[in-house]
Order: structure tokens, then sequence, then C-alpha cells
């Protein structure tokens, strides 16, 4: 996602004219969307979750330092957003809305058949709620591992290995 490195001015750009945050919304919408989706599962609610984390970024924009990916920021601010709905709901979904983006999405919907992703769905729904994170943030939200590493407070090579491990663990588990 944060493979361009014009960021820095389209955030310097978003603080002189506030039109010009719409290049930042445009270019991390449709990621934070299907990151809040797949932790909530509901589509009004991941639109709202989604759009109260634009909200929130624009409106603390002029307090990002450039420390480390924009994009990591603007997942944290995601994170807080879902945190604070689950406050309000008191209930965390699966990964079910995995399989439903999974199903929207006809090119994977006919590689994954049906049962060894209703296997891979158990499978997750056992791991901890961090190795569950790292696969939401891999391969839901698409973060590079640098992105991830950033948002996490780790080591990017940590995570990159963590990641790694687990798909291992999880394909021999579906073997």
């Amino acid at each position: 996602m944060e493979r361009q490195d014009d960021n820095p001015a389209l955030i310097s750009a978003a603080l002189e004219d506030p039109a010009a945050f719409g290049m930042l919304y445009d270019r991390y919408v449709q990621h934070i969307y299907r990151y809040a989706y797949s932790r909530v599962e509901n589509t009004r609610v991941a639109e709202d979750i989604t759009s109260q984390t634009f909200m929130a970024a624009y409106e603390s924009l002029g307090r990002y330092r450039e420390r480390g990916y924009f994009s990591a920021w603007l997942f944290r601010i995601a994170q807080s957003e879902i945190n604070n709905h689950f406050r309000r709901s008191r209930r965390e979904v699966g990964l079910d809305a995995t399989k439903r983006l999974a199903e929207a999405d006809d090119a994977l919907g006919s590689v994954i058949q049906d049962e060894e992703l209703g296997r891979l769905q158990f499978l997750i729904k056992k791991l901890d709620n961090d190795e569950r994170e790292l696969i939401r943030l891999r391969y839901v939200a698409e973060l590079s591992f640098a992105e991830m590493a950033d948002l996490l407070g780790k080591r990017e090579d940590a995570v990159k290995k963590s990641v790694y491990r687990l798909l291992e663990r999880l394909k021999g588990q579906m073997e």
C-alpha cells in the first residue's frame, strides 16, 4: 500500500489546503474499510468506522510527525475506532467476514474451495488475538511488513518471521 514516497508531499498539501486531504483518503480508504469490515463483519458499521477514522485523521493531521509510515499512523486510528466500537457493543466477530470478502471476489472464490476455506477459518478462529491481527493486517489490510512493524512497534524482520511461521503452522494444520 505505502509503496509511493509522495506521502510527505500529500501531507504537506493537506495541511495547506483541506481539499488535498482527499488524495490521502483516496489512497487508503479501501484498505481501511477492508480492515474494519474484517473486524466487525457489518457493512454499515465498517463504513462508519472508516468514516470516523478519516475524520479523526483529518482533525489530527497537524499533530502527525514523520517518524514512520503514514499508513501505520492511520491504522492506529482505525484500531482505536474499532476498539471504541467494541467497547460500545461488547462483542467482536471472528474472521468470517474474510469468507464474505473472498466470495465477493470471483477470482479468489473460484480458486479456494468452500471446504478448504471452512477448515482455514476454523484454524484461524483458534489463533490468539495477536496472530489473527497479523493475518488481518497482512492479508486483509494489505500492509507491507515494514508498515506492520511500525504499527505494532516491532522490528520488520520479527514481524516477517512471525507471519511466515504462522503461515507454515496453518499450512501444516491444513495438510
